[in-house]
């Protein structure tokens, strides 16, 4: 995989089914979070990110639109960019169950910006909807955990 190559071996979190969030009405998407360590710059990162969306079919075409994939530079190194692409931490972040509850999963203690709030936190002040509901794990065990709706902890 190009990003595992770019970006080391890769912490990955459950996946999660979401519902869309977006006034164009779409089907559930599939939501995931992955932390990898890189000396690539932001810059780097993000063409990094858009070149895989294309090799795998992803048209830009209006905002907010179905897509097949949709790959997003979350955090890096705690760097903050409110200027130039991309921003940082994401802009959205903060707000979207579908990112915080799988984060949660992967890096609980993580301090996001400009706070330090952790994503499980914010996860706890996010309404229920739109929802997010972990999948079981392919192999049956959950990963070691139970399926659970990404309710507040």
């Amino acid at each position: 995989m190009r990003l595992e190559c770019a970006l080391g071996p890769l912490v990955v979190a459950p996946i999660y089914l979401t519902e869309p969030v977006s006034p164009i009405p779409q089907p559930p998407y599939l939501n995931t979070v992955a932390i990898g360590a890189s000396g690539l710059s932001a810059e780097r990162l993000l063409a990094l990110t858009q070149q895989v969306e294309l090799d795998f079919g992803r048209l830009r075409t209006v905002p907010e639109a179905p897509r097949t994939l949709d790959i997003d530079l979350l955090l890096l190194d705690g760097e903050v960019r409110a200027e130039a692409a991309p921003l940082l931490p994401h802009p959205r972040l903060r707000n979207r169950r579908f990112v915080l509850a799988p984060l949660c999963d992967v890096a609980p203690d993580w301090e996001i910006p400009p706070d330090g709030a952790t994503a499980c936190e914010l996860l706890r002040r996010l309404p229920t909807s739109p929802w997010a509901r972990r999948l079981p794990h392919p192999s049956g065990s959950a990963d070691g955990a139970p399926q659970r709706e990404s309710e507040p902890r």
